[in-house]
Formats: structure tokens, sequence, C-alpha cells
């Protein structure tokens, strides 16, 4: 496997991101009601993310998509919150330090965006990307924020940018 690619996603990227989040959300039991596996947008990310203050990096190799993570404004939040949103990664991708560059990355975007915080939602047994998050300064919160629907989600984090 050649050094992945961190790039913007592109309308080409939309199938096989889509791919990506509907086969790793089941792995970790996140696929009935109240999971972002059901949100419309996966099925065309790159429209969902060409909106203002959004932004959806995908990570490619040799050609194939294998994951991915973005930022969106926090749905029923304030202006100064993003969201990260839809940060998975297929097995081959994970524990080779590519998930700390996406999230770094969108770490980096959401301040060029003028937002001030950065809110993500996340599910128990997640523990690789709930230790990441903790390295990077997020802080574990009571409960959810803002309107996203993902009320099966049962850990939540924000960090300050």
């Amino acid at each position: 496997m050649s050094a992945p690619t961190i790039r913007t996603i592109e309308p080409r990227d939309d199938v096989q991101m889509a791919n990506v989040i509907r086969t790793v959300m089941p792995e970790f039991g996140a696929d009935g009601p109240g999971f972002a596996i059901h949100d419309p947008e996966v099925s065309f990310m790159s429209r969902a993310y060409g909106r203002p203050r959004c932004v959806y990096f995908v990570v490619e190799d040799d050609g194939r998509v294998l994951g991915g993570g973005g930022v969106a404004p926090l749905d029923g939040g304030d202006a100064d919150t993003c969201e990260l949103r839809k940060m998975y990664f297929l097995p081959e991708l994970r524990g080779r330090g590519v998930g700390r560059a996406v999230l770094e990355r969108c770490i980096e975007a959401a301040r060029a965006m003028g937002y001030r915080r950065m809110y993500l939602e996340t599910l128990t047994g997640m523990d690789g990307a709930m230790r990441l998050y903790e390295k990077l300064g997020f802080l574990r919160i009571a409960c959810s924020k803002g309107a996203t629907g993902h009320h099966g989600c049962d850990t939540f984090y924000e960090r300050e940018l």
C-alpha cells in the first residue's frame, strides 16, 4: 500500500465514500435508527459538503477512497460551533496515523472558516476514535448539543479551536 493522499471530496468520490460509511458503521453496531448511516447526505457527500462553511476530506490510496471526515455547521447550534462529521476509515487504514491527519486537517479548516468550537458525537465501542479525540484536546461532555438527529450516539465531545 502506498502513502495515502488526503484531499477534498469530489463528485467522483460519492459512491466510494458512501460504501465506506455503509461498511464501517455496522461494524460498530451503528446501523439502526438514529445513526448517521441513514442521513440522506451519505449518498451525495460532495454536494452536501459543497455548502458554505463545510468541507469534507477523503483519503485516497491507489485510486480507492478508503475513508474520510468533514466539518459542517452544527445543526441547531450557534454559528461559532461546527460539528466533526462522518469520520470513518476502512480497517486497512486504521493504525497508520491517517485518522489523526484527517482530524488535524478538519481542525485547521474549521479555524479558517471562523468556527470557535468543534463538537462531535460518537458511540461506545469506538475506542480508537475516542483516544484520538482526547489526544487532540477534545473533552467529553455530558450530553448532546444541537439537533443532529443522531440519538443513537451515546458519547459527546467538544474542543475549543
